[in-house]
């Protein structure tokens, strides 16, 4: 009876007509969370189908691969990322919010999508050079940010690349467990840490 019902739910889902750009973004919000749930490699169209309650043959309408599908759910949270930073380092200032504020307001728009992003994309082949040049452009973002660290390279590089995985960690950890209303608490203890290790590096 239960399984008659939630077959019901999702054709009655299904059967609703949408507008493409908002069944494209349905289905990639389902395929996020598939995705992270069981991988790309496990993961297929029809498991993508149930999670957004749609057909199989709806998703392939929009979607005419699972790479194509993968490289979307990618694209959403990196498209979100390059409007919000495009101004370059050079603008965090004044009125603006701080880059945690701003990442952590992404992640909570795409919470799937991050984490995939950041902890999973570099170990698929398909993705690996998509990932390289993401945490390319965030280094040298970083890099720009703590230049005061330090007039060696070396080091600059090493601390701009520690700066990172530190970010992108810390945030994803956080919408895995962090409560939504603590996110100001996160907010202020991750802005303190932070300051506290550069500060340390550029005395030191």
């Amino acid at each position: 009876m239960a399984d008659r019902s939630v077959t019901t739910q999702t054709q009655t889902h299904a059967a609703v007509r949408l507008p493409r750009a908002e069944r494209r973004a349905q289905i990639v919000e389902a395929a996020a969370r598939a995705f992270l749930a069981s991988g790309y490699e496990k993961t297929s169209m029809e498991d993508v189908a149930r999670a957004a309650g749609v057909t199989r043959l709806i998703v392939y309408r929009i979607f005419d691969s699972k790479e194509a599908l993968y490289l979307a759910v990618l694209t959403a949270v990196l498209d979100d990322m390059a409007s919000e930073f495009e101004l370059g380092p050079g603008a965090i200032a004044g009125e603006r919010p701080t880059v945690a504020i701003t990442l952590l307001g992404i992640a909570r728009r795409h919470p799937d999508s991050f984490r995939l992003l950041w902890r999973h994309t570099s170990n698929q082949p398909e993705f690996q050079e998509l990932f390289v040049l993401f945490r390319s452009a965030a280094t040298d973002f970083a890099s720009a940010l703590i230049a005061e660290v330090s007039p060696d390279q070396m080091i600059l590089q090493w601390a701009a690349e520690s700066v990172v995985s530190h970010v992108y960690e810390s945030i994803c950890l956080w919408l895995d467990s962090g409560d939504v209303v603590a996110d100001p608490q996160f907010l202020r203890m991750f802005g303190d840490g932070m300051r506290a290790m550069v500060t340390a590096w550029i005395e030191a």
